[in-house]
């Protein structure tokens, strides 16, 4: 009796595992079929109870705009046609979606890229304080909008100041050095401005082209005038000396931004000389595309071939172009936003009596 009552537990004991078993393979098996989130469970009680408005999933209006090489076009629109698919309000489960077309009008904006100014300086041996003023110079040009290129011609030199401070204006530069010596000061300069040219007509570079003296003041408004020139454009420009108490103004004679006559102090010395001789450097400037692609402005480029004084033929160039030169500002073209300062090339010499020392003189406030 006591082995047939063991035999009878164990076979109830298997029956109630393969029960078990079998009851959640049954489970497993269909849980598989089953959705898997929780967000899907209440997917239908969000159709029937939430109603969606159109302006809810209305797309927003993108305008982007990449600044690019200045060979890529700069013109950038938009025009969006957006189909969204926006849920209707059903009580079925599976709501089928309706696309609505959404038709935006995005203004066209034209993008134009500012003109490159190309900026020349020139240093000659004999300029007093030549690295401080120059340096004043380039942290004046850090503050105009680029692009901006600034090309620095100097004579030769064993010493690096001169390099070290370019580096530290943060302004993009390109130093050019001579090694021809010179003792006339007139042609030292015109060797300089000559340099600068070939420089640009050789590597094409495209901008316009203004010769910026190290005693030169400026309005940085003036800057942004020089990017509203095409071919050719002149300014008035005030002649400040150090040595006498008055200022000179030079430069053309204009009505609204049409030159009429010129006002130069050179002429008036001598009669003989031409307006484009006597025209100061730092009151014109110019496209650069002249020096390179005359024919384009309708020049021959004959004449500039055989010729290696090429500030000369500019100069000249800018007087006779008339109907291409235009006088800056537009708004009033006598406003003076140029100043060149008269610095004696050679130290001053002051009496030791003239120093003042706090330290040592007791008037001293």
């Amino acid at each position: 009796m006591g082995s047939l009552d063991r035999s009878k537990k164990r076979v109830q004991l298997w029956k109630k595992a393969a029960f078990h078993f079998l009851v959640c393979f049954v489970m497993g098996f269909f849980t598989g079929f089953a959705p898997s989130g929780p967000s899907s469970i209440f997917s239908n009680r969000v159709a029937l109870n939430q109603t969606i408005t159109d302006g809810e999933f209305s797309p927003l209006s993108i305008e982007a705009f990449h600044e690019g090489r200045t060979n890529e076009s700069l013109n950038r629109s938009l025009e969006a046609e957006t189909p969204v698919a926006v849920p209707s309000s059903s009580s079925s489960s599976i709501a089928e979606p309706r696309t609505l077309l959404v038709e935006e009008d995005v203004d066209q904006t034209t993008l134009v890229p500012l003109k490159q100014l190309i900026i020349v300086t020139g240093i000659r041996s004999r300029d007093l304080l030549q690295v401080e003023f120059l340096r004043r110079l380039g942290y004046t040009l850090k503050l105009v909008a680029p692009p901006l290129l600034w090309i620095v011609v100097v004579p030769h030199s064993d010493s690096n100041e001169l390099s070290e401070m370019l580096r530290k204006t943060g302004v993009m530069y390109r130093h050019l050095v001579y090694k021809e010596n010179f003792t006339d000061s007139a042609a030292e300069i015109d060797h300089q401005r000559n340099v600068a040219l070939n420089h640009i007509e050789h590597h094409r570079l495209s901008g316009i082209v203004h010769f910026a003296g190290i005693y030169n003041f400026y309005d940085l408004e003036f800057f942004q005038s020089l990017r509203e020139i095409e071919v050719f454009g002149t300014w008035p420009m005030a002649v400040v000396s150090a040595n006498r108490k008055k200022v000179v103004v030079e430069g053309p004679v204009c009505t609204s931004s049409q030159v009429v006559g010129w006002n130069l102090k050179k002429m008036m010395r001598s009669e003989s000389r031409s307006i484009g001789s006597a025209l100061h450097i730092s009151s014109f400037a110019f496209n650069s595309s002249i020096l390179w692609d005359p024919e384009r402005w309708g020049r021959s480029s004959s004449t500039q071939e055989t010729s290696q004084n090429s500030i000369k033929i500019v100069q000249d160039v800018v007087v006779e172009e008339e109907a291409k030169l235009k006088a800056l500002p537009n708004e009033d073209c006598s406003k003076i936003m140029v100043w060149n300062m008269r610095i004696p090339k050679q130290p001053i010499n002051v009496h030791p009596s003239l120093l003042v020392n706090p330290s040592t003189n007791p008037n001293w406030r």
